[in-house]
């Protein structure tokens, strides 16, 4: 599927304080996406407190995100939960309410078994009828894919994709070369972890499934049409230019800095959602100064 190339963008879900979406300012977040010409919209991310939302609001910010992407940019949802008959009803939810495509995460409380994942996975892509793209996020579910999962889960219908985190400049070529040998030829493969996507891209990966670009669209872009051009040089060069935040990423984790960010750009004014703390005042400072001194705006 086409959804799963080229660059997704990952905004936040800015809500109240219990929870309740704010629907204007999603919008309002999406709308540049839209305009910018991202590839796809990944809505209700790690990035987007996926899991801090109930069934309601998360369908509440998806009909908000589709109404603003009108059918010029294909929508991918979160629909991950603790337990497997949740997930499937929220896949079922996106593929009511028009997402193109699902992205599931091994979510649990108590450590999961590949066996229970397999049975999983394969329960909310047959029973939903939505297309799946794995979630592998190991450091927010503690759960690693290991190839040999992702090419017994490739074998399932309905499961298309695959959503990794891009290793060291210097392994992620055999990462990829270590995915692509389990999988069939039309499953995808794509990158997420901002600071190594880059070398990801030269690499091989197909996608980018990027948290700076829900803001940033333009720069992402940028990075993705020249590592799809073949151009190394001009690649690296690009992603160097956003070594401050990429480390600011790395120090502080890409959600607390991008609340930051989009606050200071006066786009919401939402915080985290507790038991996550905003950045301090001196640390927003920082954040400010990095996306005015690259101009990110």
């Amino acid at each position: 599927m086409t959804c799963f190339t080229g660059l997704s963008a990952f905004p936040i879900t800015p809500a109240s304080a219990d929870g309740r979406v704010d629907t204007a300012a999603l919008r309002a977040l999406i709308a540049p996406l839209v305009r910018a010409g991202v590839d796809s919209i990944g809505l209700l991310g790690s990035t987007g407190t996926y899991a801090y939302l109930s069934r309601e609001e998360r369908r509440r910010a998806l009909d908000a995100a589709l109404d603003e992407a009108a059918g010029r940019v294909p929508v991918i949802v979160g629909v991950g939960a603790l337990r497997t008959d949740e997930a499937i009803a929220l896949a079922q939810d996106a593929r009511a309410a028009g997402a193109v495509a699902g992205l599931l995460a091994a979510v649990s409380y108590t450590p999961l078994t590949d066996e229970e994942v397999s049975e999983h996975f394969s329960a909310v892509a047959t029973e939903s009828g939505l297309p799946i793209c794995i979630y592998d996020n190991p450091g927010t579910t503690h759960f690693r894919f290991a190839p040999s999962l992702v090419g017994r889960l490739a074998q399932v219908p309905g499961i298309c994709a695959l959503k990794s985190p891009a290793p060291d400049p210097d392994a992620v070529a055999d990462h990829l070369d270590a995915l692509r040998r389990a999988v069939p030829a039309e499953f995808r493969l794509g990158t997420s972890g901002d600071w190594n996507a880059a070398e990801a891209l030269l690499a091989g990966s197909e996608a980018w499934y990027s948290v700076a670009a829900g803001l940033f669209p333009h720069t992402c872009l940028a990075i993705l049409r020249a590592a799809q051009a073949g151009d190394a040089t001009r690649t690296r060069a690009l992603n160097a230019r956003m070594q401050p935040l990429w480390d600011l990423f790395k120090e502080f984790t890409s959600l607390r800095v991008i609340y930051a960010a989009a606050s200071h750009l006066g786009l919401c004014r939402a915080d985290p959602p507790r038991p996550i703390l905003p950045l301090p005042e001196p640390l927003r400072q920082r954040v400010a100064d990095v996306v005015d001194r690259l101009d990110l705006s």
